[in-house]
């Protein structure tokens, strides 16, 4: 049996102001979206970036790619799906942007963090203890049904 998949999705409305004059959202507006799949999903699993800092750890994203199949366009509706395919070594998600009027994907982008210790600013190779357990506790509330 496959692991549970941990994933969660938003809807989002491209505003005027993430538009260039052509009304095509910019490039960079992206990045600022797959952040709020990103922290929904981190919110799902009951560790969000408050937690991570208490816990000793900033995460800063240290690769991301972004593949741009389709343009966003002002007003346009779009569903944001964030994946977590990584966790022992790093944390990486993979995203999805699907139009939701016609169901098309937008774009596809992965994005990888690093935990690093805020005291001595060390990079972990491995994730901390508290964000596994984390996502194996809901990997089980996943499969038992629970989540």
């Amino acid at each position: 049996m496959s692991e549970p998949i941990i994933e969660t999705s938003i809807d989002i409305e491209v505003a005027f102001y993430e538009v260039d004059p052509m009304q095509i959202m910019w490039h960079g507006n992206y990045i600022n979206f797959m952040e709020r799949a990103r922290c929904a999903l981190l919110e799902k699993i009951g560790y969000t970036y408050i937690d991570m800092e208490k816990d000793g750890y900033g995460w800063p994203v240290v690769d991301v790619h972004v593949k741009y199949i389709r343009p966003l366009q002002f007003r346009q509706k779009v569903r944001v799906t964030a994946r977590i395919t990584e966790y022992e070594f790093g944390l990486r998600l993979t995203y999805t942007f699907v139009d939701i009027e016609t169901g098309k994907v937008t774009t596809k982008a992965e994005t990888t963090q690093m935990a690093v210790n805020i005291k001595t600013r060390e990079t972990n190779l491995v994730s901390p203890r508290e964000l596994v357990e984390k996502i194996e506790a809901y990997r089980q509330k996943l499969a038992e049904g629970n989540a």
